[in-house]
């Protein structure tokens, strides 16, 4: 993990750069796709849910959660990438999703600068990278 700073512009930036932002995307779904079939089961998307950390923090504090709840929470998230609801995710529908979910995120984010903790192969990482090779060059 590392600290980074970024902001909304950071991610847009990325997510115009179609190369960038598909060869991560391609990289990211291999790394789910542990049965190597071209698709997503809810089992192998599991890990990257619970990563997100929906209801496990409040305000970066660990917090109880209810089990049941979380499932649920999980399911829902992983119906939004089901776009067909055929119950497994390929790789036109994580990345369709992936987007539009950045896109809130920058959108939320605004311009203004935030200090963020970001995981090393995160998607957000990469976007922080490339932003600052671009600034760098």
């Amino acid at each position: 993990m590392s600290v980074e700073i970024l902001d909304g512009a950071t991610i847009v930036h990325f997510l115009e750069d179609e190369e960038a932002f598909n060869s991560s995307i391609g990289n990211r779904f291999a790394q789910l796709d542990t049965n190597n079939d071209g698709l997503l089961s809810y089992e192998e998307m599991l890990k990257e849910l619970q990563g997100l950390r929906v209801f496990e923090t409040h305000y970066g504090i660990d917090v109880e959660s209810d089990p049941g709840e979380l499932a649920r929470v999980y399911q829902s998230l992983f119906v939004q990438f089901d776009h067909n609801l055929n119950g497994a995710v390929d790789l036109e529908e994580f990345k369709k999703e992936t987007k539009q979910m950045m896109l809130a995120m920058a959108d939320g984010m605004g311009f203004l600068p935030v200090q963020m903790v970001l995981e090393e192969d995160s998607i957000l990482k990469l976007a922080v990278e490339r932003e600052y090779n671009n600034v760098a060059a």
